[in-house]
């Protein structure tokens, strides 16, 4: 349970970090994810949550 809020935590320090050196860029990131059809959203979050999936493994071996 560590692990994870420690993984939760480091991605709101991410986001955090993007939203303050880079507003204007990740301003139109956001609204281009709001343009992007659901399938596609889908198939990113999949292939991302499998590429997470296995650094995990790797890194925790």
């Amino acid at each position: 349970m560590t692990d994870f809020l420690a993984a939760v935590g480091l991605v709101f320090m991410i986001e955090g970090l993007l939203f303050a050196a880079l507003p204007g860029p990740t301003k139109r990131a956001m609204m281009s994810v709001v343009e992007t059809p659901e399938t596609s959203l889908r198939i990113i979050g999949i292939g991302s949550a499998i590429i997470g999936l296995i650094v995990i493994w790797v890194v925790r071996g």
